[in-house]
Parts: C-alpha cells; structure tokens; sequence
C-alpha cells in the first residue's frame, strides 16, 4: 500500500525486514512440513538447485550489464560469480550420486515465472529489494531446511557444502542488498517500488514452492 510520507531509509528497512520475516516463517513451514514425494531423492533435488543457480548468475548479469551505479554493479558481478560457483559445486555432488551433470539441461523447460518477474525489474531499488535482499534471504531459509534434511538421509558433505560455502554467500548478498536499500530506499516513490517488487517476489516464491510440491512431490528443494 502507497504511504504518503516516506520512512527513514532505516525504518523502511525493519519494515520490510518484519514482511519479509513473516513470508520465510510460512515458507520454511511448508518447506519442512515433510519430505518429498517417493522417488523424489538428493540428486532430484540438487538438479533443481542446478536450475536455481544459473538463473540467479544470470539475473545478476542481466542487471549489471544496465546498472550505472559501480557500487551496485561490483555487487551484482560477485554475486554472478558466486552463483556459478555454487553450480559447479552442486555439479560435483551430482557426481557423488552417481549423475552426469553434462548429461542435464536446467533450462530445458525454460525459465521460472520468478526468474522472467525478476528481470524485468528496471529501477535499481527494485532490483536490490526483490533479488538480492528478498530472495536471497529466501535462499538462506530453503537451504537451512535442505541442509537438515541431507543430514537425515546421510549426506554430510552436501549439508556441509550449503552450510560452509552456499550459505555464508547468501548471507553476504542479502548483507549487500541491505545496504544498497539504506542508499538507494529514500522517497515515497522508491519505497513503494521496492515494497512492491519484495511482495511479488515472496507471492511467486509461494506460488511455485505450491506447484512445485503439487505437481512434481518436491518438497525441501534448495534455494539458489
């Protein structure tokens, strides 16, 4: 809803903070409310965070190639690098399980409604809010969830590998998105943009967690 007196840049933070809280405690729920579907296994899961990955690399490279802020644009090239890391590293637990990753195509089915939303975002604030502060902290819920369940079926190293390595990068993106908000967060107009794109971002979010576990049984699916 459209305020007609912009917060402070700090007080519009911790208002989005406590929306975005309230969605996660509702998704991480669902997340862990059961297992997946029979047949639904580790590697079923991994080739989904496969897809997770290289759209969020290509997001942020999306975004950096029309972004003017240096600040924001050295902020969305790590994070394109880090979620290229974080595909070659679900890759080689692919291997541990016995799959091909050369044999896959994430993209075969094309791409997400989460992911076609996000890139058409224009204005900067918009983007930090929806991408890196909201569905970054998005991640950070799905992986905690996946990262207990792997420890339930026996799969240390891929719990370790989003605990240690996975996890600490999307902190720090979501850390990163937190700051460009308090710069970029400071009129009534950019307030009501961001707010805008965070809500959408967490209805798809829970939209897709919907049909996700529906349609294919998959239910504690990282995040990217």
């Amino acid at each position: 809803m459209a305020t007609t007196t912009a917060l402070t840049p700090q007080q519009f933070v911790q208002e989005l903070d406590a929306m975005v809280k309230g969605a996660l405690d509702r998704i991480g729920a669902k997340s862990a409310a059961g297992g997946p579907a029979q047949g639904v296994t580790i590697a079923t899961l991994l080739e989904v965070a496969l897809k997770n990955e290289l759209e969020a690399s290509e997001e942020a490279a999306l975004w950096m190639s029309t972004e003017r802020d240096v600040e924001v644009k050295l902020a969305l090239a790590r994070q394109c690098g880090d979620e290229a890391k974080h595909y070659r590293l679900i890759e080689d637990r692919l291997r541990a399980h016995g799959v091909d990753p050369s044999k896959l195509d994430p993209l075969a089915s094309g791409h997400t409604p989460m992911f076609e939303f996000l890139r058409g975002l224009e204005q900067t604030v918009e983007r930090v809010a929806a991408g890196q502060f909201t569905r970054e902290a998005l991640a950070q819920v799905r992986n905690d969830v996946f990262a207990r369940w792997c420890d339930d079926h026996d799969d240390a190293d891929t719990a370790k590998l989003y605990r240690d390595v996975i996890g600490p990068d999307e902190r720090h993106h979501h850390a990163l998105g937190r700051k460009l908000l308090l710069r970029f967060a400071t009129t009534i107009e950019a307030q009501d943009a961001a707010r805008t794109a965070a809500k959408r971002t967490l209805e798809l979010a829970e939209e897709l967690q919907e049909i996700a576990r529906l349609k294919k049984g998959i239910a504690c699916a990282p995040g990217c």
